[in-house]
């Protein structure tokens, strides 16, 4: 399961920055797109911290300028390899309180799986936002990442 969990963070991790090097070359980022990636790295950061017991640093919607990302999203990085690295058990139940302040418990590879699908979601809608705005989208099918 930690080799299994390691890959999917590696692929996301590959996404993310593609997307965040992307970004830095664009003249003008999407206000959505800019909205959205933030989310990915400020969720990304709440269930780690959820994991790991401790309090979050950010919101879901809190906005970070483009030259934060990078550094946000390392840290999100390194921080689920951590749990990865030192879990023993991944079908260990795990309390929570969502954002609006309602208890609930998964599992933590159910927790972790969240994390990469939440994160290849909103990607998905950042590649909508790109072609609405006449921007191409960034290939990231997990297929491509393979080859």
């Amino acid at each position: 399961m930690k080799v299994f969990f390691n890959e999917l963070f590696d692929y996301n991790f590959y996404c993310n920055k593609k997307i965040i090097d992307n970004a830095m070359t664009l003249e003008k980022l999407p206000e959505k797109s800019q909205d959205l990636f933030s989310h990915i790295l400020n969720a990304h950061h709440i269930w780690n911290a959820r994991i790991l017991g401790r309090p979050s640093d950010f919101d879901v919607w809190v906005k970070h300028p483009i030259k934060d990302w990078a550094d946000i999203h390392y840290e999100n990085q390194r921080s689920s390899f951590e749990i990865t690295t030192n879990a023993d058990n991944f079908e260990k139940r795990i309390d929570y309180e969502n954002t609006e302040g309602r208890l609930f418990t998964n599992t933590l590879q159910d927790m972790l799986f969240h994390i990469i699908n939440h994160s290849t979601n909103h990607r998905g809608q950042i590649a909508t936002d790109f072609r609405n705005n006449d921007i191409q989208p960034i290939v990231l099918d997990y297929v491509y990442y393979k080859r």
